[in-house]
């Protein structure tokens, strides 16, 4: 951790992109190392001429159009406090764990035409990153973060944006950047990380909601905030990219 912090801190390259696709960009340039050949191959060949960490942003960009706004709510789930997923009202639109579960299925059956595969690679692409994001799965009291007002760094924002965007920003990095500088995991956690199903990692992200909530009563932020929880944020995204490559392994190799 703090050999990492340090890597981070002395690169001062200005970031190039915001997050929601710095984030993202992140797991897919992740997931690319974990790609079988085969896999690569074939999930290259449905993207086309995107690259698989510039597909990752795809659903949020088509979200507000009349084809996907049908999918807004595939984005985030509520999972009360001290109740489970199984247990909690489910949303009659949808969510992410029951969408994400669905597509990955879809995708694995196969029989779909193009235009349907890579509609489906790209939500899966997308959801996988979201979900590993703690505040994605909610509390329902606050709307995952969003009307919790905090001051971060000097900038009035809220707690979800600040998750989400806030804390990669603050080094100041591109997603190629990051990514180099983030400590990749062993082969073996890689192994234990890719068992894990859509459900454990909906119940990691509620694990982590102490630490996300852990809060000044002046709701004022900064560096200290930031550096005790750059662990779970480095682990996320690290786990969001060996999964979601976990998850096309599987679809592209059976």
């Amino acid at each position: 951790m703090l050999s990492l912090l340090t890597l981070l801190a002395a690169t001062l390259a200005h970031s190039v992109l915001l997050w929601g696709q710095t984030g993202h960009y992140i797991t897919g340039k992740i997931a690319e190392y974990y790609l079988t050949d085969s896999a690569s191959e074939q999930v290259s060949a449905i993207l086309d001429e995107t690259t698989l960490p510039e597909s990752t942003v795809w659903m949020d960009q088509v979200r507000p159009t009349d084809e996907y706004n049908h999918t807004a709510d595939w984005h985030w789930v509520t999972v009360p406090t001290d109740s489970t997923y199984e247990d909690a009202h489910k949303n009659p639109n949808g969510d992410i764990i029951e969408a994400l579960e669905r597509k990955i299925a879809e995708l694995k059956e196969g029989d779909l035409s193009e235009k349907e595969e890579w509609e489906k690679l790209k939500m899966v692409i997308h959801m996988v990153g979201d979900i590993h994001q703690p505040l994605h799965v909610g509390t329902g009291d606050d709307r995952g973060g969003n009307d919790v007002s905090v001051t971060f760094l000097g900038e009035v924002t809220n707690l979800h944006r600040v998750w989400d965007t806030d804390i990669i920003e603050s080094w100041n990095m591109d997603y190629e950047q990051f990514t180099k500088a983030i400590n990749l995991p062993e082969p073996e956690l890689v192994e234990q990380w890719q068992q894990a199903t859509v459900r454990r990692w909906a119940e990691e992200s509620v694990s982590y909601r102490d630490d996300v909530y852990n809060l000044p009563e002046d709701k004022e932020i900064g560096w200290e905030y930031r550096n005790k929880n750059f662990d779970i944020v480095e682990k996320r995204l690290l786990q969001a990219g060996v999964r979601l490559a976990g998850v096309l392994n599987r679809i592209y190799e059976e």
